[in-house]
């Protein structure tokens, strides 16, 4: 765990950019409610921002507004500006003037689709925008592998900052400089409004650049700084290929934190988390599994080759696939096993229960120790509603068994291979739902001799 910044934080306001259209990505989907992980960027950005307690949240929303707004709904303190020209960055935090009127405190400014600050380096930010220099600006910059596109951060003295100057409006030795801008800084809320008021557009894109106010506030006696954090928390996302390759960075690391964890993964690079996967200690994930959001595992489980699971808890001790799907609301109890092309949904497997291969389970809870053979299915949807199986412990119920809902199997309970269950079982009660089986003999040879006659004729 990240210790605390030493100098302490005074209460904080975040502004989030995201007015950006987002053309490069071809979507009608905004950009920054893309998922990396199965979460949208935009939420990974606020959970963090609101786990360190910002005193005020506003997101500067433009095109696609109702896209965000719904996405936010709901988030205390967390309000809504809006950009209606797209004029750059400098401008669009200035949208955000009227919501923080009156607040004093330091201002973050993040971007939407650069969803993985951390917490560390936003705090750092923070801290030194409080040290007795009275900087007045804090700058995230890192030093990515390929900085092209990115502006450039030209220090002189220490870490204090000498010129900010654009990627397409620099010159060859600056464009050589590897310290390049995030975008996301740190303010003195008192004066950032005053300062962002008196940035030009004399640029080749005749735009409001926001980094342009680190050179505002120089003229008006401060000393802006920078702070390096990692290109990883600083990357953002403009395009397709760039989501991606994000997706590839984040999901390395999660692999990486697993094993350090102590899971075993088979084949880390074929496992695929989300952001919210809970992986106890000893448990062993195999090749080719993916994980969707709100998964649980408990120590000692075993995830076996080719499985998908979402929206699922899963005990100590238990077996899952290979091959098998659990949906969202799937229990499985300590030491329960599910299968090979087993599917799950909304549906509790009990303490050592079993669903070995080829059964549907949906809308059921099924009891401790049961036993559900090969090819059974729980008939839990007319085309209008769903409806409940329940299970009871102990029970047994054989291959190829179709048990129409509502219905309830006793404990103890068998119900005969191959029924069709559409009334209640008692308990320990055998169950046998099918027509009795006839035999017609010398039927097949007489059959097989008409059809060579009717060849024949042909």
């Amino acid at each position: 765990m990240t210790s605390p910044p030493a100098t302490p934080i005074l209460p904080f306001a975040v502004i989030v950019l995201a007015a950006g259209q987002g053309t490069r990505m071809r979507s009608d989907t905004h950009k920054v409610l893309h998922p990396i992980a199965g979460k949208p960027m935009l939420l990974h950005l606020l959970d963090t921002v609101e786990a360190m307690g910002a005193a005020k949240v506003v997101v500067v929303v433009g095109k696609g507004r109702e896209q965000i707004e719904a996405a936010i709904a709901g988030r205390v303190g967390v309000a809504t500006a809006v950009q209606a020209e797209q004029k750059g960055t400098a401008h669009a935090v200035l949208m955000a003037w009227q919501l923080l009127a009156g607040f004093g405190g330091p201002i973050v400014v993040v971007y939407g689709d650069t969803p993985f600050v951390t917490r560390d380096s936003l705090e750092r930010m923070l801290a030194r925008l409080g040290e007795s220099d009275d900087p007045g600006v804090v700058v995230l910059a890192s030093s990515p592998a390929d900085g092209m596109r990115y502006g450039r951060v030209i220090l002189g003295d220490s870490d204090r900052i000498a010129k900010m100057v654009e990627y397409k409006d620099a010159s060859e030795a600056e464009r050589a400089v590897k310290l390049c801008n995030s975008g996301m800084l740190a303010a003195d809320g008192a004066r950032l409004f005053d300062w962002l008021g008196s940035v030009g557009s004399d640029n080749v894109a005749h735009e409001f650049y926001l980094p342009d106010v680190v050179m505002v506030a120089r003229g008006d006696g401060r000393h802006p700084v920078a702070i390096e954090g990692e290109p990883f928390e600083t990357a953002g996302v403009n395009s397709r290929a760039e989501l991606a390759h994000l997706e590839l960075d984040w999901q390395r690391r999660r692999r990486e934190e697993a094993l350090e964890q102590g899971a075993t993964l088979i084949d880390p690079e074929s496992v695929w988390f989300s952001a919210d996967t809970e992986l106890g200690r000893d448990c062993t994930i195999e090749p080719h599994v993916v994980f969707g959001p709100g998964v649980k595992i408990a120590d000692g489980a075993v995830i076996r080759a080719f499985s998908h699971i979402e929206g699922a808890t899963i005990a100590g001790g238990c077996e899952v696939g290979p091959f098998a799907r659990l949906r969202p609301g799937v229990v499985l109890e300590e030491g329960a096993k599910v299968g090979n092309f087993v599917e799950m949904k909304k549906a509790r497997l009990g303490r050592g229960a079993k669903a070995n291969h080829l059964s549907y389970l949906g809308d059921a809870d099924i009891g401790e120790k049961a036993n559900i053979g090969a090819g059974t299915i729980t008939c839990n949807y007319d085309g209008y509603g769903k409806y409940k199986t329940v299970i009871g412990a102990g029970a047994f119920i054989g291959s190829n068994s179709a048990l129409v809902a509502p219905v309830t199997i006793g404990e103890g309970a068998i119900v005969g291979a191959g029924s069709v269950v559409t009334k209640d079982v008692a308990t320990d009660e055998l169950a046998v739902a099918r027509a009795p089986q006839r035999g017609m003999k010398g039927w097949a040879a007489r059959f097989r001799a008409s059809q060579r006659a009717k060849k024949g004729k042909a």
